[in-house]
């Protein structure tokens, strides 16, 4: 048995999920004819309070859709240094939207209102119009780090006042909702269009969602098509999408508990410089010198469990649907164990 704490994407659907997705009806939905799909981007809409949503292959697309949608070239889309946007998307804010980065340096990759305030350029012919703020919630290079409402709305406040859009990668939203007790519902009225991910936590195949007004989300269909992510008989996948809302956000409480065992098991080990504060399911340590991350993973690999590198000595644990209690014990026992 090999425990993957790689990532929570290397989940795989339940057998409820997969009789979900065999039991499907569905259509073309390129046409807009999928029922399942249609279903799944109207919960979606209702769930946060919006007036349509799209379904779309990835979390990376719904996010340069997004982008795409509220910016122009010559714009510029404003953002955390440690935003998935721009450390995982391959530049595509760039590269698809022709839009420039304006980068702020905050905290576990959280912003605040007065760091946006200070980093929205002047309107000069030479400055790149600042159009765009994007939050990610929860925060995967801060650690797992997540805002509440209380930090959002002043950004969203100040966004409104300065006319500029804000969109919410929410990837690993209901992580964070889990804990703060607040609802998706709430969560959709500060932001002008969020991306919610489908294919990690709530453990679907495949899958992320894209959330706003109809007429963003009519324009983020024709982006979608010339991005190559139009689908047909969709609707297998979308009805896991729906289970997994039904079914698999409450249990996200137990991977967010079991990273914290994890994280407090890893801070008394002597081989263990330092852990970023666990708040949901990332883990994210650093090792003692000489010890590199290469060679950590060799060795935790030879017992059986997989994990990612994030640095030359620093390691990335995350918790999932398919790790389990058993799994965590085991883990807890090698770590222990770890010389």
């Amino acid at each position: 048995m090999t425990i993957n704490l790689v990532s929570d994407t290397v989940t795989k659907p339940t057998p409820a999920m997969l009789q979900a997705m065999m039991a499907a009806t569905v259509g073309d939905d390129v046409f807009g004819e999928d029922p399942t799909v249609n279903a799944l981007q109207e919960k979606a809409a209702r769930l946060f309070g919006k007036e349509a949503a799209l379904f779309c292959p990835s979390g990376t697309m719904t996010n340069q859709i997004a982008i795409k949608c509220h910016t122009q070239p010559l714009d510029e889309v404003i953002c955390d240094h440690f935003s998935h946007i721009y450390q995982y998307e391959v530049g595509g804010y760039a590269y698809n939207s022709g839009a420039a980065i304006n980068l702020i340096e905050g905290t576990h990759g959280k912003i605040t209102a007065a760091q946006v305030e200070a980093a929205i350029k002047p309107v000069y012919d030479w400055l790149p119009l600042s159009r765009l703020v994007v939050l990610e919630n929860t925060a995967n290079k801060g650690g797992g780090s997540y805002y509440t409402l209380e930090e959002v709305k002043p950004i969203s406040q100040l966004c409104r006042q300065r006319g500029l859009k804000l969109h919410l990668d929410g990837a690993r939203l209901f992580n964070a909702l889990v804990e703060t007790r607040e609802t998706a519902l709430e969560w959709g009225a500060p932001f002008d269009s969020i991306s919610v991910c489908l294919s990690k936590g709530l453990g679907a195949p495949v899958g992320s969602l894209l959330i706003g007004d109809e007429a963003f989300i009519k324009q983020a269909r024709r982006v979608r098509k010339v991005m190559g992510g139009g689908m047909r008989q969709a609707g297998y996948l979308a009805a896991a999408g729906i289970f997994a809302l039904d079914h698999h956000v409450e249990r996200l409480k137990e991977d967010n508990q079991r990273a914290r065992i994890l994280g407090q098991t890893l801070e008394v080990q002597p081989w263990v410089e330092s852990v970023r504060p666990v708040q949901t399911n990332i883990v994210i340590f650093d090792l003692q010198p000489p010890l590199s991350a290469a060679s950590f993973l060799e060795k935790l690999l030879a017992k059986g469990i997989q994990a990612a590198p994030f640095g030359p000595r620093t390691v990335r644990f995350v918790t999932h649907l398919d790790f389990t209690e058993t799994m965590l014990g085991t883990t807890v026992e090698v770590l222990k164990s770890f010389a």
